[in-house]
């Protein structure tokens, strides 16, 4: 009776949930307690992991981007996200508003001024103060921010939407691992695998909470006057973000979440329009044009370049941002990913890639240029250097850049309104994923979890904005990235291999000897199907069944002047050949074929049992090279009408010019 109240009061996984929590507290405590040895250990790591290991994350990332595009144009791109009669649980707009709200909308907010300004004044490779500096602070934005940052994503939110909805498994990341694991993913292996994305999720979300929240103080201190900066006051904003995430959680993923994901894309194209039109709209509408076509033309070297060939300096750059998003963008992966795959069922694989890389790419590189290219103008025209000056304080540079623009106190307002509300968004979907995690896919999992977890990413980002322990956390969750993009790619592996298997299912048709079949003899029928063959068997079906049928065809078509010959190769092989002059010799023949037999069929009650590891087929084959077929359940009479029809097939196309080429073809005789 306990057991069952327990049930109905948590969906918790407690092999994943109680060492995730452990894990968090242990590493909260470090960073809290030693907040200057756990920077140094992480910074440590981190700094060792973008030497040695940049050029893993570059060809990763770039086998993520090739995977999607080519599964997104293969024939795999038709298949659905759950069964094939599955409609999309949320309309197309909603969904984009709700993974752009999830994926990215913290981040824009934080560097959409910041990051083209602090290439502007230190670009990788143009010289500071010449327009190329200007055209590839846009460009590497451009590549930070576009398909290759989503494809991260959408990898692992493809994995998981593909197996949690197509092959009922539970949406986690341990689900993803089916094709390699299989059932092993109920044991220790597959809690390992939750516990690790669980606490990977805990702690990227808490640190950007963390640092937005800095930004979100900068920016109320900017705009009131007053100073938010206290610790105090930024204590409440946490409190203040996590209540409202909270209560938008409680409401559930259909209303909470989708209306303020609306909401949030609603403000943010507003508030970008602003900028367009109060800025230099003319050159802003040009850089978008030439940013475009920049992107798309160096993105392929983009993708593969490290950095080996240039200064130092240089490669520095590359580690120092590059490969730091791309770890940033992977150790985020599970918590986005997730998000996205709960809200994609119905939608089919070519949909899903499409919609998770280009649409929002497209609107990061509006904003982007928007904002990056006017914070650039303004800099240059204006300004006078005073953005590049202050481009390290990156938590008020919105801000500051809003100033020189037209009703800064409005623009500034609206922008104050768009951090806060991404941030509820970010928090209340993260308890939504966290808690899906926790339960092992389990969508029925009561409201007071969702409000756990909510609570649990305030309070770990409260303490560690109070012990000074972010930078440290940080770190570590970059140093994370590196073993889950080794999981993320064996992820890859398995989708493969669920790919494959799923459109053999889709291909796979009645046997041959369906075609002949009217129910009569259907005991016998059943008997021969849950029967596995020998090769003893076949060689007896070949001399009673099949050798008498084609020996009558022969005779018949000696009779009407056609040469004609049965022969017993060996015995695990008999033929009919026509000798035809001028053309290929028509041939039917069947051959005993050997095939293995899975280990869990050989266990398995329900299907044909054997000992054996293997079974035998009689199977057929023609001199054109067209593939054989299984022959096994026609009696006589059946092998005959199935001799005849392809013989006939034979002569039509014989007899068709456009398909007479092959038939032509000499054979050896």
């Amino acid at each position: 009776m306990k057991t069952s109240t327990l049930s109905t009061r948590t969906t918790f996984c407690w092999p994943v949930v109680l060492p995730s929590l452990a894990l968090v507290l242990v590493l909260l405590l470090f960073s809290m307690l030693a907040p200057s040895q756990a920077e140094y250990i992480f910074n440590s790591s981190k700094s060792w992991i973008t030497t040695y290991f940049s050029w893993f994350y570059t060809l990763a990332v770039a086998a993520f981007v090739i995977l999607l595009i080519g599964i997104a144009i293969s024939r795999y791109g038709n298949i659905r996200l759950g069964p094939d009669d599955a409609e999309p649980e949320f309309r197309f707009s909603s969904w984009i508003a709700m993974l752009f709200a999830a994926g990215m909308g913290v981040g824009l907010m934080y560097f959409g001024v910041g990051e083209p300004i602090q290439h502007l004044i230190a670009p990788p490779t143009a010289v500071v103060g010449t327009p190329s500096a200007a055209r590839e602070a846009m460009l590497m934005t451009f590549f930070h921010w576009g398909i290759h940052a989503w494809a991260i994503y959408g990898v692992v939110g493809l994995v998981l939407a593909y197996f949690g909805f197509r092959y009922n498994l539970p949406l986690t990341v341990r689900s993803g691992l089916y094709p390699i694991l299989k059932d092993r993913i109920n044991g220790p292996w597959g809690h390992a695998v939750d516990v690790f994305a669980l606490c990977g999720t805990i702690f990227g979300i808490a640190t950007t909470l963390g640092y937005g929240v800095l930004q979100l103080s900068a920016g109320l201190t900017h705009v009131s006057g007053w100073d938010f900066s206290g610790l105090p006051m930024q204590l409440g904003l946490i409190a203040a973000v996590v209540t409202l995430a909270g209560l938008s959680a409680a409401s559930g993923l259909g209303k909470g979440v989708r209306i303020l994901s609306e909401i949030n894309l609603s403000l943010a194209i507003f508030l970008m329009l602003f900028v367009l039109i109060a800025g230099p709209t003319l050159y802003l509408l040009g850089s978008f044009s030439e940013n475009i076509g920049n992107y798309l033309a160096n993105i392929v070297q983009l993708t593969f370049r490290n950095f080996t060939y240039e200064p130092a300096n240089s490669e520095n750059w590359y580690q120092g941002w590059t490969i730091l998003y791309w770890a940033w963008w992977i150790s985020w992966a599970p918590f986005v990913g997730m998000f996205i795959a709960r809200i994609s069922r119905g939608r089919t694989i070519r949909e899903f890639i499409i919609g998770v890389l280009l649409i929002p790419a497209t609107f990061n590189f509006l904003w982007m240029t928007v904002f990056g290219n006017a914070a650039i103008w303004v800099d240059t025209h204006t300004a006078m250097g005073a953005l590049g000056a202050s481009a390290s304080n990156v938590d008020a540079l919105l801000f500051t850049f809003l100033d020189y623009l037209p009703m800064a106190g409005v623009s500034s307002t609206v922008a104050l309104a768009l951090i806060a509300i991404f941030f509820v968004t970010s928090a209340d979907s993260g308890a939504f994923v966290i808690d899906n995690i926790a339960s092992r896919g389990n969508t029925q999992s009561p409201v007071w979890q969702r409000l756990f977890w909510a609570v649990i990413l305030g309070l770990v980002a409260g303490c560690l904005l109070t012990a000074g322990g972010l930078k440290a956390l940080q770190s570590m969750t970059i140093v994370a990235a590196l073993p889950f993009a080794i999981v993320m790619l064996l992820l890859c592996f398995s989708l493969l291999k669920g790919l494959r298997a799923d459109e053999l299912h889709a291909r796979q048709k009645l046997s041959h000897a369906s075609n002949f079949w009217n129910g009569q003899r259907w005991r016998s029928r059943l008997v021969q199907i849950l029967r596995q063959p020998t090769q003893q068997d076949v060689r007896t079906f070949l001399s009673d069944t099949v050798q008498p049928a084609m020996e009558k065809i022969a005779e018949e078509l000696l009779k009407n002047g056609v040469e004609a010959k049965v022969e017993r190769v060996s015995e695990d092989k008999v033929q009919l050949e026509v000798i035809q002059n001028q053309l290929r010799d028509f041939v039917y023949g069947v051959a005993c074929t050997q095939k293995l037999v899975p280990d869990f069929a050989l266990a398995n009650t329900a299907l044909p049992t054997s000992e054996q590891a293997e079974t035998f087929e009689p199977t057929t084959y023609f001199t054109d090279g067209r593939k054989g077929y299984d022959v096994q359940s026609l009696v006589e009479s059946e092998v005959l009408a199935d001799i005849l029809k392809q013989y006939e097939r034979h002569l039509s196309l014989s007899l068709n010019a456009d398909a007479s080429l092959l038939q032509h073809a000499p054979s050896h005789r």
